[in-house]
């Protein structure tokens, strides 16, 4: 399912960003992903687009199983703090277990912007510092929103993805 951003304000965008390598205890990681996204709305975000899923090679190390990715954009009332925990509670309920970084994972979700705020503490920072040079996060972005402008460096979600250097091999399913 593609669904556009056209009747969203991209200045007070919340972006998430999906991914998923291992099914947990679902038939597939796109059915976990699926099952993350029903339960958004109980987490206080309203999804208001996304994009398809995306595949892509395990990054750093293609061996991993491969990764399928996708983008929401969501609307709340809660903080951006808020909103990351939620996440992270959303990714616990998941079977997330935190260790090695980009170790293989049943779900990722990554709060990629909140709005045009630049937040940088110890437990939060927005945007998301590496999402910009991600195909596997641009692509889905621009698919939904490629006028989206990255609050710092104020590039288009499209011109971004096709600059990317990471996950160069992502593509919609």
């Amino acid at each position: 399912m593609n669904q556009s951003a056209e009747h969203t304000d991209l200045d007070d965008a919340v972006i998430v960003a999906l991914g998923s390598d291992l099914p947990g205890a679902y038939p597939s990681c796109i059915d976990l992903l699926e099952a993350a996204l029903d339960r958004f709305a109980a987490e206080g975000l309203e999804i208001v687009a996304r994009s398809a899923w995306w595949r892509s090679a395990a990054w750093p190390d293609p061996s991993k199983p491969p990764y399928i990715n996708g983008v929401v954009l969501v609307r709340s009332r809660l903080d951006a703090a808020s909103v990351h925990r939620a996440l992270q509670d959303l990714e616990a309920a998941f079977g997330r277990e935190r260790g090695e970084a980009n170790a293989p994972r049943t779900l990722d979700l990554d709060l990629i912007a909140f709005g045009r705020q630049v937040i940088d503490t110890p437990d939060l920072t927005i945007p998301h510092p590496r999402a910009h040079d991600r195909l596997f996060v641009m692509g889905p972005l621009s698919q939904v929103a490629p006028d989206w402008r990255h609050p710092i460096s104020t590039g288009t979600a499209a011109d971004l993805a096709a600059a990317a250097t990471v996950g160069r091999d992502a593509k919609p399913i």
